[in-house]
């Protein structure tokens, strides 16, 4: 069933860059209403990506004509008069970590430089049933490891708001592709930031959904529930569309949820709350103690709060205790990493990227009792974080703790002058999040005095997407940071 047109009219753009940045929902409306065809959305990407791409690195394996006879489809079925799905004729690319049947998937490594999946993952499938048109795939980390998309295949993605510094991820390809108008919406995921650090240092939206939201299938540890899949859009609409696609009941997927996702496509339909009077808000500036770049605080203190107040939110001053998340989840994700890579690392470490060799290392000499406390330390860490929320409704604090960083580091030494251990210290205030399970997002809230984009990560009680979407789309419509597009010469011409 269609959903009811927004009660904005959606204006059809006079020119393919503002058709490329229209927002997702808006760009369907007007196919949907037979006012713009699933090809000329196509082909504004394809131009847009042929100029754009080239500074970026964002899109690293490209089906331009697949993608052009699935639109010619989109179209020849609307105009038969059959019912279009949610994303009809949108233009995604699907993230580089996921299967996609005949587009080959690197991982971002030189072991499947070359590897075509004979199958879908369940999600890339369901982007499709739901009328999605795919066009490649984006860049990625190797193996997904680490917030900093660059790898021995493909190279480095770049920020789009300024070229000199990295996209963030695992998701940053993605992006960098969304902020840039390469794409209607793209998919990700996250295990310790991958869809909230690229959210935050592009400027868009990533969603970090409840585990089991969304079903992984295939996927090789069915009962751990650090990693989900989950959506990126430039707004929270776009967002809550994605995730309404992709969720539902997978009776492959051993802790998938049920639900089919229905709540989420609504929300992306609806207009956002002009009042959030009555909703208590926890502001934490550092997660209780982390390190936090100035230039981070003073953006989220000057544009994040001040937006919700004015929308007449109750804001608090609160630092979550979040004992136990450091060693729970460096425990799990090393052991997680072991049984993925560990055959590979044990071959010829040579073989993988200095950032998953060392997980992996830690993770092989893990023991039974180590794993066990790690897992009673996150139970531990949930129950305090579920009696915090029966005095909050929203936890709202850094998506990431400093600015994006040059491109050519590989992680960063040290935030606000504190030294960093490893490759995941710096991305504390994400994953952190992760590891008490608890739904959050990257919603865009300003930039710092030297252009580069601040997110502000907003976290909802256990399974509570749908407020905390709600809660974002009202705060975009009081902050518009979203709007603020990067600079690129071809757009000035």
């Amino acid at each position: 069933m269609i959903p009811p047109s927004p009660s904005r009219s959606v204006e059809l753009p006079t020119n393919e860059t503002e058709l490329c940045y229209l927002p997702a929902v808006a760009q369907w409306r007007l196919i949907v209403d037979r006012r713009l065809s699933a090809r000329e959305l196509l082909e504004a990407c394809l131009g847009r990506i042929e100029r754009i791409n080239p500074h970026i690195n964002a899109i690293v394996t490209m089906h331009a004509e697949e993608a052009r006879e699935q639109a010619r489809a989109a179209d020849d079925a609307l105009a038969r008069g059959e019912e279009p799905g949610p994303l009809h004729g949108l233009v995604i690319a699907h993230k580089d970590l996921m299967a996609t049947k005949g587009m080959r998937t690197t991982w971002g490594s030189r072991l499947f430089e070359h590897f075509v999946p004979a199958e879908d993952a369940e999600p890339a499938v369901k982007m499709r049933q739901a009328g999605a048109i795919r066009l490649g795939k984006t860049n990625v980390p190797e193996m997904g490891a680490g917030s900093h998309t660059f790898n021995p295949v493909f190279g480095a993605t770049r920020n789009p708001y300024d070229r000199t510094k990295t996209a963030g991820g695992s998701s940053g390809g993605a992006g960098a592709a969304l902020a840039s108008g390469l794409l209607s919406l793209a998919d990700g995921s996250d295990m310790g930031g991958s869809l909230r650090n690229p959210g935050s240092f592009n400027n868009v939206v990533g969603l970090r959904a409840a585990p089991g939201r969304v079903s992984r299938v295939p996927v090789l540890n069915g009962w751990s529930n650090l990693s989900v899949v989950g959506g990126m859009g430039r707004t929270v609409a776009e967002c809550a569309l994605l995730t309404g696609v992709l969720a539902g009941f997978g009776p492959r997927d051993p802790v998938s949820l049920p639900g089919d996702g229905s709540e989420f496509i609504a929300i992306a339909h609806e207009e956002p709350a002009a009042s959030l009077k009555g909703l208590r808000v926890g502001w934490s500036r550092d997660l209780g103690g982390l390190p936090v770049d100035p230039a981070v605080t003073a953006v989220l203190e000057a544009q994040g709060r001040p937006a919700l107040e004015a929308l007449g939110a109750e804001v608090r001053d609160l630092e979550p205790d979040l004992d136990g998340a450091e060693e729970s989840f460096r425990i799990l994700r090393a052991w997680e990493m072991a049984q993925s890579y560990g055959d590979y690392y044990r071959k010829d470490p040579s073989l993988l990227s200095e950032n998953v060799r060392n997980n992996v290392s830690w993770g092989i000499d893990l023991t039974a009792t180590d794993i066990h406390r790690a897992l009673l330390a996150r139970t531990r860490l949930h129950g305090r974080m579920a009696e915090l929320f029966e005095e909050i409704d929203i936890l709202a604090t850094p998506a990431v703790q400093i600015p994006p960083f040059p491109v050519e580091w590989t992680w960063p030494r040290e935030v606000a002058g504190v030294p960093q251990p490893d490759y995941l210290g710096w991305m504390r205030a994400s994953w952190y999040i992760s590891a008490t399970v608890m739904p959050a997002i990257s919603v865009p809230c300003g930039f710092t005095a030297d252009g580069l984009p601040v997110g502000i990560q907003f976290v909802g009680r256990s399974l509570a997407e749908a407020e905390v979407l709600r809660v974002s789309m009202a705060f975009e419509a009081a902050n518009p940071a979203w709007q603020v597009r990067p600079s690129f010469p071809e757009d000035a011409a």
